[in-house]
């Protein structure tokens, strides 16, 4: 199907004046076919980035309000704990246990295992 999709591009590329609008879109498919076809090689690559912006979309809205962290530290620990809160969402998680869970643990935790608290190697 894409390669039907890279022959109508090129076909129809021909018999399009080079100023128009679709004669631009159509360029800058063909200029960006390579990772665009590259999609269509791999399961794995999801058809939109929904996902993303659905994941970012609290923090987005909430964005004026972290001009008020307190101090630039302060915001980037706020940012910390958010990162690791999504990620444990991400896996399968519920962030709040997750958090619950490690908070309890990580004072008598070893220095060198802290990373098996980590969302993503943690089972619940």
């Amino acid at each position: 199907m894409l390669e039907a999709l890279h022959l109508w591009l090129q076909k129809t590329r021909r018999s399009v004046a080079d100023a128009g609008v679709l004669a631009k879109a159509i360029d800058d498919s063909l200029r960006r076919w390579p990772a665009f076809a590259h999609y269509g090689s791999n399961g794995f690559f999801p058809i939109d980035d929904n996902p993303v912006g659905n994941a970012i979309r609290p923090i987005a809205i909430g964005k004026k309000n972290w001009l008020f962290a307190g101090s630039e530290t302060a915001g980037q620990r706020a940012v910390a704990i958010q990162s690791l809160l999504e990620t444990a969402r991400l896996n399968g998680l519920e962030s709040m246990a997750w958090l619950t869970d490690t908070l309890e643990k990580l004072p008598s935790w070893p220095n060198r295992r802290v990373d098996a608290l980590l969302p993503l190697k943690k089972p619940m």
